[in-house]
């Protein structure tokens, strides 16, 4: 899913493509795309774009009739710049925006419809779509400590949820971890002082670094190809790869459609985490350390 990283690169990008065009026409392949009925969406048509803004991971569109068009990308959804008036074809194409200069597409691989549509008109409704999450380049130590422990969670998935911190997924999040140097299952209620320093400016500076990179990338040509997966990246996508700061091989904790990995020399003192299929198949067996985990794979 793109984070704030990769929609701060969209919005660069776009910023200068259709900021100051008029959207002549807006075309939908897909009828599951717009989620919203009020206003109709021929309402955005021949107005000027005004504005454009990140609200937590979607990309929202002011135009110059106090509407914005917010687009949820989710897992696989993705924007392109194409030549004006471009042909939709195949299932992965469902919607254009048309402008003089070109046609920003929107695409969803995979055959699940997450992707979506809202279209909204004023501050209020544009708000009523933000989850709520503080932005961590706006807030200090207290307001992020405060805002992640609201509820005891653990640090992966409070980093993940929306409603606590904006723009950040599952990508960022193994890597936020990493620089900090902190278990993704270690809990909110049990975090040190020192611990919620380290996290603090863990997050921002793996944003910021991302960002600029992205945004540097977004400046020479439009981000066709934005992935979850970086080879730049410490240990997300990194599974069985070694860790760039010990030399220890990746580890990961695979659930759902979604897997975190972690160093567990740099990040859990050596304990290798229970994979959630593979623990429930090794019981007892489960190895709890590197050297019991390297003492399994020779039998």
């Amino acid at each position: 899913m793109p984070e704030l990283p990769d929609i701060s690169a969209y919005l660069s990008a776009l910023q200068e493509r259709i900021v100051g065009q008029t959207l002549m026409r807006v075309r939908l392949s897909s009828p599951f795309l717009l989620r919203t009925a009020a206003p109709p969406l021929s309402e955005a048509e021949g107005h000027q774009v005004t504005e454009l803004r990140r609200i937590g991971k979607r990309v929202a569109i002011g135009l110059s009739n106090d509407l914005w068009l917010v687009l949820h990308l989710m897992i696989a959804g993705r924007l392109h710049w194409r030549a004006a008036g471009v042909v939709l074809k195949g299932r992965n194409n469902l919607a254009a925006f048309d402008f003089p200069n070109g046609s920003l597409v929107l695409t969803e691989a995979g055959t699940k419809r997450r992707a979506s549509l809202h279209v909204v008109q004023g501050e209020a409704a544009l708000r009523s779509v933000d989850p709520g999450g503080i932005e961590v380049f706006d807030s200090d130590l207290e307001a992020f400590i405060a805002a992640m422990r609201a509820e005891n969670r653990t640090l992966k998935r409070a980093l993940t949820d929306p409603r606590i911190l904006s723009g950040i997924g599952n990508a960022y999040s193994d890597e936020i971890l990493h620089a900090a140097r902190l278990s993704p299952i270690a809990l909110t209620s049990k975090m040190s002082r020192e611990e919620w320093a380290r996290l603090h400016a863990a997050t921002r500076e793996t944003l910021r670094m991302w960002t600029l990179r992205l945004g540097a990338e977004a400046a020479k040509a439009f981000p066709e190809k934005v992935t979850a997966f970086r080879k730049e990246m410490a240990v997300h996508g990194r599974y069985g790869q070694p860790c760039p700061r010990c030399g220890e091989p990746v580890q990961r904790i695979r659930y759902a459609d979604n897997e975190t990995n972690y160093c567990a020399k740099c990040q859990t003192g050596g304990r290798v985490l229970a994979d959630r299929a593979l623990s429930r198949l090794l019981g007892a067996d489960w190895p709890r350390t590197l050297d019991e985990l390297e003492a399994l794979k020779r039998r």
